[in-house]
């Protein structure tokens, strides 16, 4: 399989090194305006794979007004030809899923054995809010007295959409599904590290009718591209999945002109595991939420929270199976880990191994780099620390990475202490057998989310987002559509009710 993906990847390389990486604005592929472009190269080996087109704030300033333009008829367009065009945009995915998986696998570092199920995730997104399309303006009825009032919501309008350079496939089509279907339009900045599968899903979406100018697509950097696109006056709402820090800028800089955010940031989540616990159950969860996709993923169980009870024979089974992680080439299926994002990323997770030690947390295996692997590939040895306490900080920065902490605790109390001790609440995993203390847990625990004897399993109608420093707002189901339109109340009198009068003599 190795050799067909690698097969599958060199029919698509030599264009993207020849043609490169474009803009799409108004249904055009288009270099941009500047004519500047930035190389865009894999974390495999760091090879070349194509040019960039460098946007800034003219090519955003022509996206919004093409999204402008656009807005007002795709607002209007019938939710039964919104539904089929969505539908035949899914369709499309799932045509093209091998290339679009082989390619953000190349492209982001992402073991191709997760990013075959991406694409197909990204289909199911593009249908389930297609058939959601129909509820999209429902509201409520709130009759009075001599009224009657309902209430029923409308797109905003012309939205930016930013997205990181995690499974950024999944999450673009995560963001952009409900916001066609509450008939925004769109311009979509994606992060710099990894833009292949970003204008090939919108060029699909194009070729499956979507209408010129709904969805625009402009490469670039943050500084620039992204500053112009949550400062621009069209753009009425920006839906950002990323780093904490970029979030407080996007809120200032979106703030002149009033625009309504959505933020999805970062997290240091626990896994909580009691005594009581199915410890074997326990120990898949924690690996694969830790372990699976690179550790690349703001969901990521970081810290394990382990009852002292079960503290040494949970700590011995999960060193066996953290050494046993197969770090290699993300094309070869058999990969459980491949190459951090970017050279700069894979310095920063390897820089936390030297912090835990010099913390005084146990380094139990990994670290450090691995060897016989491509010359130039940004790995990183999946890292197991242990007997680490809450204030270290490998337990209270988002390393984002192979890289998980091992914390012991006692009691109940003491474990919601150490879970609510960093500044993020995004996700909390928790075992036991015990419903109530299950319950009790998961209410004390500052967490958006809470998955209790599971590990994440995305429930597409179910609210999805964090709390304090992890985030503003919920994606998911009806959630969606409450941030992409406005919600509107109409009033009507029933009859003839008193109306105070002035100026009667």
């Amino acid at each position: 399989m190795l050799k067909q993906n690698i097969k599958t990847l060199n029919q698509f390389l030599p264009n993207l090194k020849s043609n490169g990486i474009q803009n799409l604005i108004n249904g055009n592929s288009i270099d941009a305006i500047s004519g500047e472009k930035f190389d865009n190269t894999s974390p495999v080996d760091g090879s070349f794979i194509g040019k960039v087109s460098e946007g800034d704030s003219a090519d955003i300033n022509n996206a919004a007004n093409a999204a402008m333009d656009a807005f007002d008829a795709w607002k209007k367009i019938p939710h039964q030809e919104r539904k089929k065009i969505m539908y035949a945009i899914a369709d499309k995915i799932e045509e093209h899923a091998d290339e679009i998986a082989v390619l953000e696998s190349y492209d982001t570092g992402q073991a191709i054995r997760f990013m075959k199920k991406a694409a197909i995730r990204g289909a199911a997104n593009f249908r389930y809010f297609a058939d959601k399309a129909i509820d999209a303006q429902n509201g409520l009825s709130t009759p009075d007295t001599h009224h009657v009032n309902y209430t029923m919501r409308q797109a905003i309008g012309p939205v930016g959409i930013i997205t990181p350079w995690n499974t950024p496939f999944m999450l673009t089509t995560w963001k952009i599904a409900p916001a066609l279907a509450s008939g925004c339009t769109v311009v979509h900045k994606p992060a710099e590290f990894s833009p292949v599968t970003a204008t090939r899903l919108a060029q699909l979406a194009h070729e499956a009718g979507l209408p010129k100018g709904v969805w625009n697509v402009v490469h670039g950097f943050g500084e620039t591209a992204g500053k112009a696109l949550t400062e621009h006056e069209h753009i009425k709402a920006v839906a950002f999945i990323g780093e904490t820090t970029t979030g407080t800028y996007i809120m200032k800089q979106g703030a002149p002109t009033l625009k309504r955010v959505h933020l999805e940031l970062g997290g240091q989540n626990p896994i909580i595991v009691f005594n009581d616990a199915d410890l074997d159950r326990a120990l898949d969860a924690a690996i694969f939420m830790k372990y699976s996709l690179n550790g690349e993923r703001c969901t990521s169980s970081s810290r394990l929270l382990l009852h002292k009870d079960v503290y040494g024979d949970f700590v011995e089974k999960l060193k066996k199976r953290v050494s046993n992680i197969k770090v290699g080439h993300p094309l070869d299926p058999k990969t459980e880990v491949g190459p951090m994002i970017h050279p700069t990323h894979q310095e920063k997770v390897l820089s936390y191994g030297e912090i835990g030690k010099k913390d005084g947390a146990t380094l139990a295996c990994g670290g450090g780099k691995p060897a016989n692997l491509p010359e130039g590939g940004a790995y990183v040895n999946p890292t197991l620390f242990v007997d680490a306490t809450k204030d270290m900080r490998i337990a209270q920065e988002e390393v984002f990475g192979p890289f998980l902490t091992v914390i012991p605790f006692e009691t109940e109390a003491e474990a919601i202490e150490i879970a609510n001790s960093v500044r993020y609440g995004l996700t909390a995993y928790i075992w036991t057998k015990d419903v109530g203390r299950g319950h009790r847990m998961a209410h004390a625990v500052e967490a958006g989310m809470v998955w209790i004897n599971s590990q994440n399993v995305r429930h597409l109608p179910a609210p999805f987002g964090g709390v304090k420093y992890s985030g503003i707002g919920r994606d998911g189901g009806e959630y969606s559509f409450d941030f992409y339109m406005e919600t509107k109340n109409i009033s009507v009198a029933l009859g003839d009710h008193d109306i105070p009068q002035l100026g009667v003599q």
